[in-house]
């Protein structure tokens, strides 16, 4: 008998859809209660079950979201290098390959990619989008498509391409050390309040209520 790799996964994605149908349908019956719980509990469970599984099914993995930030990172780094090589005379294809085998790591898989991609063949649009959609990439795919035709109009674009994506962490490092400062001094402020209270508020309040109800 042949063996599905698949049949595995797929019944594991049954068995939660199932599980979480159970779990939800059984919430919903308790809160409501009687024969309108039942039915709605029966409803609502392997709906939002289902729903919520390729809501899931659709968020990208872990590991593809540290690859994504790794490409992130080297963006900088790699745009210079294949502006460089560029401008030296190298066909983009070849370009792509050179920087590849300088950063590699997941940025160099995906310049790999688009250097055989290029070779076989596939379109300008194409190829490069094999750089995946860390944030940034966009932008090289659009140079290569604006700047098909001329290497040297594709190394500027990648030059300018390069400082923004650099001043882009600029600002993301100086908003994540303001969120940081925030997140310091909510604590410290929730601890002070309360001493402020006690020792500022309440004496005054018992003053003037004092004052008031005397006769």
């Amino acid at each position: 008998m042949t063996h599905r790799p698949g049949g595995a996964g797929r019944s594991g994605r049954v068995a939660r859809v199932v599980t979480l149908a159970v779990l939800v349908g059984g919430s919903v019956a308790a809160l409501l209660g009687g024969w309108v719980g039942l039915v709605a509990g029966a409803i609502a469970g392997p709906v939002l079950a289902v729903g919520a599984t390729r809501w899931l099914g659709r968020q990208p993995s872990r590991r593809a979201v540290a690859e994504n930030r790794r490409v992130t990172a080297d963006l900088p780094f790699a745009a210079d290098l294949l502006a460089a090589a560029l401008r030296a005379g190298a066909a983009p294809e070849r370009a792509a390959g050179y920087v590849a085998a300088a950063v590699r790591g997941p940025t160099g898989e995906r310049l790999g990619r688009v250097a055989r991609a290029l070779r076989l063949g596939a379109s300008v649009d194409e190829a490069w989008s094999y750089l995946g959609g860390a944030d940034g990439t966009d932008r090289i795919v659009r140079a290569a498509v604006r700047s098909q035709h001329s290497g040297a109009a594709f190394a500027g674009a990648l030059a300018r391409v390069a400082d923004d994506a650099r001043a882009d962490r600029l600002i993301a490092a100086d908003a994540a050390a303001r969120r940081a400062g925030v997140l310091i001094v909510l604590p410290l402020g929730l601890c002070f309040l309360p001493a402020f209270v006690l020792a500022g508020l309440v004496p005054v309040v018992v003053a003037v209520l004092g004052d008031v109800l005397s006769p």
